[in-house]
């Protein structure tokens, strides 16, 4: 049914659990992850820092993702499941849109990611990545709520 599923990854706690439901539903498919981080380019930190201090933080943002994905792929592994990763630099635009792109263009059929839940004021202030997602992509999303937001 679904192959590949592609996982955004950023660090919280929300994408965690998205984490934790892609691992179950590889494992029950017999499926390939995908594990997706992007680095934000900070065009208003370019505009503002010397291009040493720019790229000492750029350096600092890869290599931190470069440290989440691998930890990741391992937890995978350690559930007989096979992850591929991909660190994008997105230097433009909505990480919403990175994450369609990269599941159109890794050949993805599902993308799992967490969500905040969020409704009402605060989503309208805070937007939702998720729920652009969702309303963006070409393949089904399943968005996997963390246990803390079902008590707000």
């Amino acid at each position: 049914m679904y192959k590949r599923i592609l996982v955004p990854l950023d660090g919280s706690d929300t994408a965690s659990r998205g984490f934790e439901e892609a691992v179950a539903l590889a494992r029950e498919l017999k499926s390939q992850l995908v594990l997706l981080h992007a680095v934000d380019g900070f065009p208003v930190l370019a505009e503002l820092s010397s291009a040493s201090t720019y790229q000492t933080v750029q350096d600092g943002l890869r290599q931190f993702g470069e440290d989440l994905l691998s930890k990741a792929r391992r937890a995978a592994a350690d559930h007989g499941i096979t992850a591929d990763i991909r660190l994008v630099e997105a230097n433009t635009g909505r990480a919403a849109d990175v994450i369609v792109a990269q599941a159109r263009d890794l050949g993805c059929d599902l993308i799992v990611m967490g969500t905040h839940g969020r409704r009402g004021f605060s989503h309208l202030l805070m937007g939702s990545d998720a729920d652009a997602v969702a309303r963006a992509s070409d393949v089904p999303v399943l968005l996997v709520r963390h246990p803390e937001a079902r008590r707000r």
